[in-house]
């Protein structure tokens, strides 16, 4: 595993990290807490040294399972997002009184005295233009109950414009088919000396391959229910590729960059940014991790490589997801 700076934080963490929201079980179904302490424990085993949570995923049992964990191994770092966790998602989930209760909640969920990071979790585009909202994370860091902060966001705008206070990271939607922050914001981000983590690297499993035409999702998962965007912003489920469309581009990617294992090659895909901290790939159960970390040791794509990937998304992707997000 190697290791990056995440943003005005200092912290060193693996390039590899992990994402929870799928922690302890598949979307849509019950969390199971063994799994979900084996996860961690197997990711921490190869390398992992950053877990990204939010105090929505399962109901908060993400946060804690997570806490319990950061608090035997301090060597750990980790980040949860507030905001989210109440619908309808408003602007009023991002005022003061909201925010300090999130957060009291988050420490009360994971059991520590300090939150190394707080992201604002995909806040309306109204809310980067109430500065009473970063003012209200400034007062809460000189608190001393989070260390620093920053947001996850949609749309590359709202990562500029979150430029604008004083924020230690952003969390953005970055992967093969969603090229756009690389061409628009990166160069800013390190101007600006901020961390970068790619969420959503594989395409909600687009991007491992696997998928058909005919692959069915349970029920209540994401990728059955939020197609068009029916419970939250659509960027979320596919990075808001259409499913067919994502599934011969994917194919089409296999052949032409000649890999059985698209996964690791999409996430080593955005570790040739040197802009971007980490990728946080999630992991439902152990046995997902290895093939995760595998993307830290795959040598860098060519530069005939990396011009499939960008060949790919003009043909399949670029219109309409790049005037979207």
């Amino acid at each position: 595993m190697k290791f990056r700076t995440l943003g005005k934080t200092g912290y060193s963490i693996s390039e590899v990290s992990l994402g929870t929201w799928q922690l302890g079980g598949k979307w849509g179904t019950p969390f199971d807490p063994k799994d979900a302490e084996e996860t961690l424990s197997e990711a921490y085993d190869h390398g992992v040294n950053f877990f990204d949570t939010a105090d929505g995923y399962q109901d908060g049992q993400s946060e804690k399972t997570v806490g319990k964990f950061v608090r035997s191994h301090p060597d750990v770092h980790f980040t949860t997002k507030i905001g989210r966790k109440e619908s309808p998602l408003t602007v009023e989930h991002f005022n003061p009184e909201h925010l300090t209760r999130y957060v009291d909640e988050s420490l009360a969920n994971m059991g520590v005295d300090a939150l190394d990071m707080v992201l604002l979790h995909c806040p309306p585009m109204q809310t980067y233009y109430m500065p009473e909202t970063f003012f209200t994370m400034d007062k809460l860091k000189q608190a001393g109950k989070i260390k620093h902060y920053g947001v996850s966001v949609e749309r590359v705008e709202e990562a500029i414009k979150a430029m604008s206070y004083d924020i230690s990271a952003v969390e953005i939607i970055f992967n093969m088919f969603r090229l756009r922050p690389a061409d628009l914001f990166f160069d800013l981000a390190k101007k600006n000396n901020i961390g970068i983590l790619g969420r959503v690297p594989l395409a909600s499993g687009l991007l491992t391959g696997k998928f058909t035409a005919d692959t069915k999702f349970a029920p209540e998962d994401h990728r059955t229910t939020n197609r068009n965007g029916e419970q939250f912003d659509k960027g979320e489920t596919f990075s808001g590729v259409d499913y067919l469309t994502g599934v011969k581009a994917a194919n089409d990617l296999k052949q032409r960059l000649g890999t059985d294992n698209l996964a690791a090659t999409a996430l080593r895909f955005i570790l040739m940014y040197d802009a971007v901290s980490a990728v946080i790939p999630g992991a439902s159960n152990p046995s997902q991790i290895d093939r995760n970390t595998t993307a830290a040791d795959l040598p860098p794509l060519s530069d005939e490589q990396m011009q499939v990937v960008r060949d790919v998304y003009d043909q399949y992707i670029k219109n309409p997801v790049e005037y979207l997000w």
